[in-house]
């Protein structure tokens, strides 16, 4: 399995210099100030290339390539879009980048209620809050309908919260949901965030569905053509939000979606984090399931809680068995003469990752000691 660390550029505080004392190989990155939807120039890609061969790296896996909107939606002028995307690809592969990400989550990437929630031993975790995120549904957004969404127990948990919340709190609970867009992407008050969700107004489980498989025939002959390896990236938190289906959270998902397009082409990022957030997900028998369809990997852990809480723990200390996941992988690889790049997911915030900036959940220090249980794993293994 291939070493790599996500790092966001112009948007990273972390140097690739700093990168390089990871032992980390490649690098996964993207051209994050370019508008969804737009064209990646050929020039901007040779050059992020550059700069990180320059610092001793390659550039193994494109996190994300973004899908815009109005295709998830299925509205707008969707043939410019489609061309767009089927350039960029076309571009990414004249540079050699031959593997990429993108996910179909409506509106939102990964979502969070809490950056800094406290470890045992010291150090702060990423953190979904069940009744936080029924509180900011149910009384933030006004979603009265979220009340059947959640479980009891989070919804009154969320209105207790709600009552003795600030208006601190609620702003801080607002830009905590909003934190997993990367980059340049606008972020949203209360009232943008309620005029996007009514862009949506009617949009069931079987449209999105519907939506991707169109996107999938539109992009997936020319990927096959350029040797390029497209891979959705699972629902995080696998489940709906806002009101708002999410079609890649389980193995019926994924199979479905494997089937719409069935070809090497068309992968899987395999996230254990997101996928373990699903108190359904076998993970072990998802790799066994998928194994030849997938072409990249996060590997990090959660605990989950019966209310639908999760918190993001310590690689080695959560509810997925990453040594029977890793072992899986390690056959796949085997099976089929591939080497899967991975990278260590979203780290804790330990030691001096407090003084510093850094995207939420992608410390240094924090991750740096995932990847090394995770490298731990992997050579026991082998």
């Amino acid at each position: 399995m291939r070493e790599t660390w996500r790092w966001f550029g112009e948007f990273d505080p972390i140097a690739l210099e700093e990168v390089a004392q990871t032992g980390a190989a490649g690098i996964v990155s993207a051209l994050h100030a370019i508008p969804y939807g737009d064209i990646w120039p050929k020039n901007l890609i040779a050059a992020r290339k550059s700069e990180i061969e320059a610092a001793g790296f390659t550039w193994d896996v494109v996190e994300s390539l973004p899908v815009h909107e109005d295709i998830k939606r299925g509205t707008g002028d969707l043939q410019t879009l489609f061309t767009n995307y089927r350039t960029s690809l076309a571009n990414l592969a004249a540079e050699g980048v031959k593997t990429v990400c993108y996910n179909f989550m409506p509106i939102l990437d990964w979502t969070r209620t809490d950056l800094t929630a406290p470890v045992a031993r010291g150090g702060t975790c990423l953190q979904f809050s069940a009744a936080k995120m029924a509180a900011f549904e149910i009384h933030m957004l006004g979603r009265k309908s979220a009340r059947d969404d959640y479980h009891p127990e989070a919804v009154a948990a969320g209105s207790i919260w709600f009552q003795k919340s600030s208006q601190e709190d609620r702003q801080d609970l607002l830009q905590t949901v909003m934190a997993g867009l990367p980059g340049a992407v606008d972020r949203y008050d209360i009232d943008g965030l309620k005029q996007v969700l009514e862009r949506y107004a009617g949009l069931t489980h079987n449209d999105l569905r519907a939506n991707l498989k169109r996107f999938l025939n539109e992009v997936i002959p020319t990927a096959t053509k350029l040797g390029i390896n497209l891979c959705i990236h699972p629902d995080d938190p696998p489940r709906n939000i806002l009101g708002l289906p999410r079609i890649v959270s389980t193995a019926d998902d994924i199979a479905w979606i494997m089937n719409a397009a069935d070809t090497r082409a068309n992968g899987l990022t395999l996230c254990t984090g997101s996928l373990g957030s699903h108190p359904d997900n076998d993970i072990p028998a998802i790799v066994q399931t998928f194994g030849p369809r997938i072409h990249f990997v996060h590997l990090r852990n959660v605990l989950k809680q019966p209310d639908g809480t999760f918190t993001e723990s310590a690689h080695l200390e959560g509810d997925v068995d990453l040594v029977a996941v890793i072992d899986e992988l390690l056959k796949v690889e085997a099976s089929h003469d591939v080497d899967l790049p991975f990278r260590a997911d979203h780290g804790h915030a330990l030691l001096s990752d407090s003084l510093g900036k850094f995207q939420p959940g992608y410390t240094l220090i924090g991750r740096l000691r995932g990847l090394s249980e995770l490298r731990g794993i992997i050579a026991a293994l082998t």
